[in-house]
């Protein structure tokens, strides 16, 4: 079964050569005032809104996820539209993206199938917080392999299950997945998405629940949990808000990108 494109076209454009231009802008613009930060890190946090509002912050910690060398990834993300309970894992054998099919990781996924048994709810798996990570790492990262994970009414403890076990493979990735606060002021989405930035940096779960507002912040709390345990590192690699490409400051939202290190 093939996971197929949903949001193509609306939050990414639909022809390769066109997501192309936009990963060529974001990283010439990037290049000309900041130079890539040389970690070795198999674990980012991403943002998932449409490629001409958040596309620039994920585009960096793409850049940086392809140093690692790391081929296997799982996508973690909340689902927007179908509420159930925990986290959904489908038996997909490919991911389509305009630049061609992603192949599963079936080894993973069984191993992750087997240890949590995981239900599929397949019309959650129509999710565009995941999907829109789907291009970048078919992009960056030559051979990759990869799982789809959607949570929605889930617990971080569950999440930070899957993530600890994923990190004891050396040769695996996370990816989480999640927008800042919504449609606040300019000023106001700063101040809170001030909270989230510091919660990510110091890896402080208590600061994350002191008024940071994400729609993944399960995911966030989550990989805070499991790179606390083995003590990973954090790293801001950029933050920005819609206002940035819309100019509108009355309604913003925020977003992030950050990896995780040794």
């Amino acid at each position: 079964m093939k996971r197929k494109m949903s949001v193509s076209g609306a939050f990414y454009p639909g022809r390769a050569v066109e997501i192309e231009r936009y990963f060529e802008h974001f990283s010439a613009v990037y290049d000309e005032e900041k130079t890539l930060p040389q970690l070795n890190s198999r674990v980012v946090i991403v943002p998932h809104a449409g490629y001409i509002y958040s596309g620039y912050s994920a585009n960096i910690a793409y850049r940086v996820l392809r140093q690692s060398g790391v081929k296997k990834f799982v996508v973690i993300g909340p689902s927007h539209k179908v509420g159930f309970e925990g986290a959904s894992l489908c038996d997909f054998s490919s991911y389509e993206t305009p630049f061609g099919d992603i192949d599963a990781s079936i080894s993973l996924h069984q191993a992750l199938k087997d240890k949590f048994d995981l239900p599929c709810v397949l019309e959650a798996h129509q999710e565009h917080s995941t999907e829109v990570q789907f291009p970048f790492i078919k992009h960056y990262i030559e051979d990759a392999e990869i799982v789809e994970i959607v949570y929605s009414y889930a617990d971080a403890t569950q999440l930070c299950e899957i993530i600890d076990h994923i990190l004891t493979q050396p040769e695996c990735g996370v990816v989480i997945s999640t927008d800042l606060s919504h449609f606040h002021s300019l000023s106001n989405a700063a101040r809170l998405d001030n909270i989230c930035l510091e919660a990510i940096e110091n890896i402080d779960v208590e600061k994350l629940h002191s008024g940071c507002e994400a729609c993944g912040k399960l995911g966030i709390e989550a990989v805070l949990l499991s790179a606390k345990k083995v003590g990973m590192k954090a790293e801001l690699l950029d933050y920005s808000t819609s206002a940035d490409a819309s100019g509108d400051t009355e309604r913003v939202v925020g977003y992030v990108s950050a990896c995780f290190y040794d």
